[in-house]
């Protein structure tokens, strides 16, 4: 099995954005966190970060054909305002784990809508840098297939 992690706009700068909000590990620190136990759970792992809309939906694209069996993404602010991230991510028929670092639903009236929530198997939010390995983990588990 092969999951795909992608980031989307400004996750980049994790460990010195708004570190009260979002913590102080990097999204290196994510993504090698995520890789490792996607190790040890018996699957592989991609990672891809983008602060733009087309090369994230490019991303999505390419990972129709390459093997990919999930998605666990966190859109960031695209969450609230991409029709076309979610079309990808429909258009491709690969199960989706959406994931956000903060609980999107303590903040901003404005981020309390996610375009990406109707079409993914699964909303983690508020579970600080842990809810990617929640995400990991209820992939794994909810689609490894079987040879």
């Amino acid at each position: 099995m092969s999951i795909l992690l992608l980031n989307g706009p400004n996750l980049n700068l994790l460990g010195t954005r708004e570190p009260h909000i979002y913590g102080a590990d990097t999204l290196a620190d994510v993504e090698r966190r995520f890789t490792e136990e996607a190790v040890a759970l018996g699957t592989t792992a991609a990672c891809f970060q983008s602060n733009h809309e087309g090369a994230l939906i490019d991303r999505i694209h390419a990972a129709r054909l390459d093997g990919t069996q999930a998605i666990v993404i966190n859109p960031g602010g695209l969450t609230h305002t991409s029709v076309a991230l979610r079309d990808a991510l429909a258009g491709v028929a690969l199960p989706v784990v959406e994931i956000h670092i903060s609980n999107v639903h303590k903040r901003e009236e404005f981020r309390h809508h996610s375009f990406i929530s109707g079409i993914a198997e699964g909303v983690i939010a508020g579970l600080g840098v842990m809810g990617y390995s929640a995400a990991l983990r209820f992939a794994v588990a909810k689609f490894a297939k079987t040879a």
